[in-house]
């Protein structure tokens, strides 16, 4: 039986190297816990043509995401040195020139078998774990590998995440933006809500 990660589990560890601002360093996940929010974005190999689309989105989005204490890490099965190859090479170019965030080296693919998200060609799927504090998986998805994701949504669940961990017996309905009106986990008490939302229609 596959024991795939699941929300509400703590998070596979790892330590590996990674690459910032040109700079190869070690990075591991449990370094974060207890000061801040992960995101691992998972993506199937440098150079493809769906990842820099969403790693830029990403990086130039980076300072909403640093006001919510998260930290972003990319993840492929790339080596550290094709890794800076990738971060210095132009955008008009296809690279990822300036990126606001680390880039982790899973040359082994042991980080992208332990979040069960290799593919049979050896390359990585495109998943997203949103990671708490507490080293705790509190979200994930895995994309098409065409399909491009969404970093305004993925802003959405992370707010809506944090939320609902801070305000304990509270709940996010669909579409929920932050100031948006909350209904309650209990049964009983999200009534109300649904008494004001439905109230002036038919059914």
């Amino acid at each position: 039986m596959v024991d795939f990660p699941q929300i509400g589990r703590m998070a596979p560890n790892f330590l590996t190297v990674g690459v910032y601002k040109n700079q190869l360093g070690k990075i591991r996940l449990s370094d974060y816990y207890g000061k801040k929010y992960v995101i691992l974005i998972f993506y199937p190999a440098n150079f493809t043509c769906v990842s820099p689309t969403e790693l830029i989105t990403l990086s130039d989005k980076i300072s909403e995401f640093r006001k919510l204490s998260t930290q972003v890490l990319g993840i492929s099965i790339d080596s550290p040195f094709s890794h800076l190859h990738y971060l210095l090479l132009k955008r008009s170019q296809g690279g990822l020139n300036k990126l606001n965030y680390p880039l982790v080296s899973d040359l082994n693919q042991s980080i992208t078998r332990k979040y069960k998200l290799l593919t049979n060609d050896g390359l990585a799927f495109p998943g997203l774990f949103i990671i708490d504090k507490e080293g705790i998986i509190q979200y994930y998805t895995v994309n098409n590998l065409l399909c491009g994701r969404s970093i305004n949504e993925l802003l959405r669940i992370l707010k809506s995440i944090q939320y609902i961990k801070e305000n304990p017996g509270q709940a996010c309905p669909a579409d929920w933006k932050y100031g948006d009106k909350i209904l309650y986990s209990h049964p009983l008490k999200s009534k109300v809500y649904f008494k004001t939302l439905y109230s002036n229609k038919k059914n």
